[in-house]
């Protein structure tokens, strides 16, 4: 039996030179999405494809469909970055954007 009133979250990141920049696609129970942007806006989409559509034009790739050429072609290694994470949206605002320092 599904839980419809789960929330889920999918991370998706854009990487602009040393900079990787991070977005969270958050899926609602009704069906509708939201995606926190990198400058800690939250941005309302009526549907799932519609926020997806939205990402992929603004060249951001989901985090989980990488592999790790993907991820060295674009200057990081899937074994060393994982999504940034905080207790609640206000404290992740200033970990949406990374800097890589060095290129993989």
């Amino acid at each position: 039996m599904n839980d419809i009133s789960a929330v889920r979250d999918s991370w998706w990141l854009a990487s602009l030179g040393n900079t990787l920049i991070w977005a969270r696609l958050r899926l609602r129970p009704a069906g509708t999405a939201e995606v926190l942007d990198s400058d800690g806006n939250t941005l309302s989409y009526d549907s799932e494809d519609t926020a997806r559509s939205q990402l992929f034009d603004a060249e951001f790739v989901e985090f989980n469909g990488l592999d790790e050429e993907d991820a060295l072609l674009r200057g990081f290694s899937l074994h060393e970055l994982q999504p940034p994470q905080a207790d609640d949206d206000d404290a992740l605002k200033g970990r949406m954007v990374q800097s890589l320092g060095r290129r993989a």
